[in-house]
């Protein structure tokens, strides 16, 4: 199975997400450089967190015009799962693969902390690993992890079983303290905490490394 990890100007957690594809799987990712656009015969595609373009204009808003995200946006119509973390769910809004938007968190400070999930969906590739209804434990790093959406948006999203993780005891003032969703087929999900970041006891948990346990050895076994 070959995976990717599409990298950015600015991008400081494409390492990470490298290793945590590599530790699951045995092999070493590709690194797709933002101008790149061949994604052929890749199976798994992760977008990074980091600060793509310093955050200048919107987070993600120039990351999400990169040419390499046609090829993201190409790959996941044709059913390539697509994992977008932090500065990686901005990107993913703004390129039109998941809906609402990311704000500046309502207070208006950086947040970094391990924060308690609550598992909404796991029926998905991503969430198979994990209970519907449990708490997990995974860290957030974000200026701009305000998750919103029209009334009707998120209503869908809610009706749809999208939302995958909500955080338990609010957090950055997201809507519906919403912290990951996924697209409509299921294939592309989008969340603001770091599961990379809850790989290894080290980490201090290993809540993260059943996100991509499931995901890559169910694509392992397909």
């Amino acid at each position: 199975m070959d995976s990717a990890v599409i990298v950015f100007p600015g991008s400081n957690c494409d390492r990470d997400l490298a290793v945590a594809l590599e530790t699951v799987t045995g092999k070493a990712p590709r690194m797709v450089w933002h101008r790149d656009t061949d994604l052929s015969g890749v199976d798994f595609i992760a977008v990074p967190g980091g600060f793509s373009y310093g955050d200048y204009l919107r987070s993600g808003a120039m990351a999400a015009r990169s040419p390499v995200m046609q090829a993201v946006v190409e790959a996941a119509g044709r059913g390539v799962p697509v994992l977008g973390i932090c500065n990686g769910f901005q990107i993913l809004t703004e390129a039109g693969l998941l809906p609402g938007a990311l704000m500046r968190n309502a207070s208006l400070h950086f947040l970094c902390k391990p924060v308690k999930l609550s598992v909404e969906n796991s029926q998905t590739l991503f969430t198979s690993g994990y209970q519907a209804g449990e708490t997990i434990t995974i860290p957030i790093a974000h200026h701009d992890g305000n998750y919103q959406a029209d009334p009707e948006t998120l209503d869908r999203l809610e009706g749809g079983g999208r939302v995958a993780f909500r955080y338990a005891t609010g957090c950055n003032g997201s809507a519906r303290d919403i912290a990951g969703i996924v697209n409509d087929a299921g294939n592309v999900l989008g969340m603001m905490p770091h599961p990379e970041r809850a790989l290894e006891p080290a980490h201090g948990n290993t809540d993260g490394r059943r996100l991509f346990e499931a995901a890559l050895g169910a694509l392992a076994t397909a």
